[in-house]
C-alpha cells in the first residue's frame, strides 16, 4: 500500500522503514560507526562521516517526516539544537514574534544566546492570532509558536497564524512537543516547520535527549541540512534507535496520557482545595473550540493552582507524591510532576514569567499511562 495513504498507527511503525538491505533486519540497525569505507576518492554507498549521516539516524528521520506528514526529518542532539539550527538560518537585524509562554530554555536560547548576534525578539500572547500581525515589520524573518504551551497550555490558532505568516511571507515555526503527531499535524495547518523535542513523548520512556525538525520544503530542507553537518549537533546511532523505537509505540502511549490526563484534570478540577486547573479539554479553556479543531484529544499535560496561591504549599505537594515523580522533563511513561517557576522556567525572570501566568504557586503534571486510579490516590494524599 502506498505510504501516504497509511494511518497514523501504520505509519507509526512502518513510515519511511524498510527491512535492512544486509540482512533483512526488521529494525534498523544500529550503526555504531563514525566513518564509512570508500571504493574511490568520494566512491561510497550514500554515507562518508557519521556527523554527516549515519543510516540509523536517516532511518528515525524518514520515519519523522512520515508522522508530521512532511518530507525531510532532521534529528538532533536535543530539541534545543534542534531549535539552534532554525535560529541560524536568521541574520543579524532580523526579528522574531514568538509565544511569550513558552519552554524557559527555548526562551533563554532566544535572549541570552542569540540576542547579543543582533537578533531581536518579541514576545507576545498568542491566544488571539490576529495580534501577532501588530509585531510583524519588514525585518520579522520568523514566527514561532507553541501550543499547547509550556506549562499555560494555552491554544493558538495555528491555521489562523499561517495565513499571517504567508500573507508576510515569514516562516512559521510550530513547537509540536506537547501535542505530538498524533494529536495534531502542523504542516497540514500550514506550517513550514515542525520542532519536537524528541526526548520527550516521541522517545517515550525518559532514556535519551533528542531534538527534530521536519519541514516539506526542499529549499528550506537544504538549508537545515548544511546548518545541521556544518553545525554538528547531530543525534547518534544508539540514541537514534531509541526515538525510532519509542515512536513505534507513540500511538498506543498517546492513547493513555490522554485518557489519563483527563481523569486527572476533571479529578483536580473538583477538588475542593484546588483553585484553577489549566486543561485544553475543559470547556471554559480559552481557545477550547480551536484546541478540539486542530488536535484529536487534548493531551497528558495539566498545570494547577490551590487555593491561596501558596509557594510553600505547591512545594509540599510536589515533595509529598510517591507515584507520580518530581523531576525535569515530560512525556514518559511514567507520570513527573514539577514546580516550573524553579525548575523548568527558572531562566526567565520572575516578572516576565508571572506576566504569563507562571506564578510560583503552580504546579505542572506529566501524566503517564499508570493506572489512574493509583494517579489521583497519589495526588489526593500529597493534597491533603
Amino acid at each position: 500500500m502506498e505510504e501516504k495513504k497509511l494511518k497514523f498507527n501504520s505509519k507509526a511503525i512502518h513510515g519511511g522503514q524498510q527491512p535492512d538491505k544486509a540482512y533483512g533486519a526488521v529494525m534498523p540497525p544500529i550503526y555504531q560507526t563514525s566513518t564509512y569505507a570508500q571504493t574511490t576518492p568520494g566512491g561510497h554507498q550514500g554515507f562518508e562521516y557519521s556527523r554527516s549521516g549515519n543510516p540509523t539516524r536517516t532511518a528515525l528521520e524518514n520515519s519523522l517526516a512520515s508522522i508530521e506528514n512532511g518530507n525531510y526529518g532532521l534529528a538532533f542532539a536535543s530539541g534545543l539544537a534542534a531549535m539552534d539550527a532554525v535560529i541560524k538560518l536568521l541574520n543579524p537585524g532580523d526579528e522574531v514574534v514568538s509565544t511569550n509562554d513558552l519552554y524557559g530554555g527555548s526562551y533563554r536560547l532566544f535572549k541570552q544566546i542569540f540576542e547579543k548576534y543582533g537578533i531581536k525578539f518579541h514576545f507576545i500572547g498568542m491566544s488571539d492570532a490576529a495580534a501577532v500581525a501588530d509585531y510583524i515589520n519588514e525585518n520579522t524573518k520568523l514566527i514561532w509558536v507553541e501550543t499547547p504551551t509550556n506549562p499555560m497550555m494555552n491554544i493558538i490558532d495555528i491555521k489562523a497564524v499561517a495565513e499571517i505568516a504567508k500573507k508576510y511571507n515569514i516562516l512559521l515555526a510550530v513547537d509540536n512537543t506537547f501535542a505530538t503527531p498524533y494529536l495534531q499535524t502542523p504542516l497540514d495547518l500550514g506550517a513550514d516547520l515542525v520542532m519536537h523535542s524528541a526526548t520527550k513523548y516521541l522517545g517515550g520512556h525518559s532514556d535519551l535527549v533528542a531534538g527534530a525538525l521536519v519541514v516539506k520544503d526542499k529549499d528550506l530542507a537544504d538549508k537545515l541540512y548544511f546548518i545541521q553537518n556544518a553545525s554538528g549537533a547531530v543525534l547518534g546511532p544508539m540514541d537514534s534507535f531509541l526515538v525510532l523505537r519509542g515512536i513505534k509505540t507513540l500511538h498506543v502511549r498517546i492513547q493513555r496520557h490522554c485518557e489519563n490526563g483527563e481523569a486527572i484534570a476533571r479529578y483536580l478540577s473538583s477538588h475542593d482545595k484546588i483553585e484553577k486547573v489549566y486543561w485544553p479539554g475543559f470547556e471554559d479553556h480559552p481557545n477550547h473550540d480551536i484546541a478540539k479543531s486542530q488536535m484529536k484529544a487534548f493531551g497528558g499535560m495539566i498545570s494547577f493552582v490551590t487555593k491561596g496561591n501558596s509557594y510553600e504549599e505547591a512545594i509540599k505537594i510536589v515533595e509529598r507524591l510517591k507515584v507520580f515523580t518530581l523531576a525535569e522533563s515530560l512525556g514518559g511513561v511514567e507520570s513527573l510532576a514539577g514546580h516550573p517557576a524553579s525548575m523548568t522556567h527558572a531562566s526567565i525572570p520572575k516578572e516576565e514569567r508571572e506576566k504569563s501566568g507562571v506564578v510560583d504557586a503552580l504546579i505542572r503534571l506529566s501524566v503517564g499511562i499508570e493506572d489512574e486510579e493509583d494517579l489521583i490516590a497519589d495526588l489526593g494524599q500529597a493534597i491533603g
